[in-house]
């Protein structure tokens, strides 16, 4: 079932761990639209440092964002739904810059219950120990941002209906 004529693309954010992966595709199909996956757009040397603890700089992080945000453009009055940490406003407002009608559904959560979630996932390069540098780097969405927190505790069904829901409430995109 499509949510709106023309769909949102939607950026699906938030720290590892609270599901961008899981609840990204689930909320695609719900919108009817396709589903891209962030992490697929890092350079290979973004997930060798990763893989190796260390946290990305900005420098690391402009080309991934450039790379997500042209697939978001190409979507504008299509729809579709991406994944992207998207911790910081500067990082948001690049993906703005590139598809200015971007929505973002923030995915939140008590931190104990995403360290838990990520020391259970199988073959990620993301390690649990980065999980303090995502929360410090976070900027949740301001007023200002077109999106929706969603919280995390549930089941991934739960949480998708929760995040249509809420992109129901925001006006709709413009083409």
């Amino acid at each position: 079932m499509q949510l709106t004529q023309t769909p949102h693309v939607v950026v699906v954010m938030g720290v590892a761990g609270t599901g961008k992966t899981t609840i990204g595709p689930l909320l695609a199909a719900r919108l009817g639209v396709p589903y891209a996956e962030g992490d697929d757009f890092h350079p290979q040397a973004n997930i060798a440092k990763m893989s190796a603890g260390t946290p990305l700089t900005d420098d690391d992080r402009w080309p991934w964002l450039d790379a997500i945000g042209r697939w978001a453009h190409e979507r504008a009055g299509l729809g579709g739904v991406v994944s992207s940490s998207a911790l910081k406003r500067g990082y948001r407002d690049r993906l703005r810059a590139a598809a200015p009608g971007v929505v973002f559904v923030h995915l939140t959560g008590d931190r104990a219950l995403i360290e838990d979630r990520m020391s259970h996932r199988q073959g990620h390069f993301m390690p649990t120990a980065l999980l303090d540098s995502q929360f410090a780097t976070l900027q949740p969405l301001e007023e200002d941002e077109a999106g929706v927190a969603v919280d995390v505790s549930g089941d991934p069904g739960e949480i998708t209906e929760r995040a249509v829901a809420a992109l129901r409430d925001l006006p709709q995109p413009s083409n």
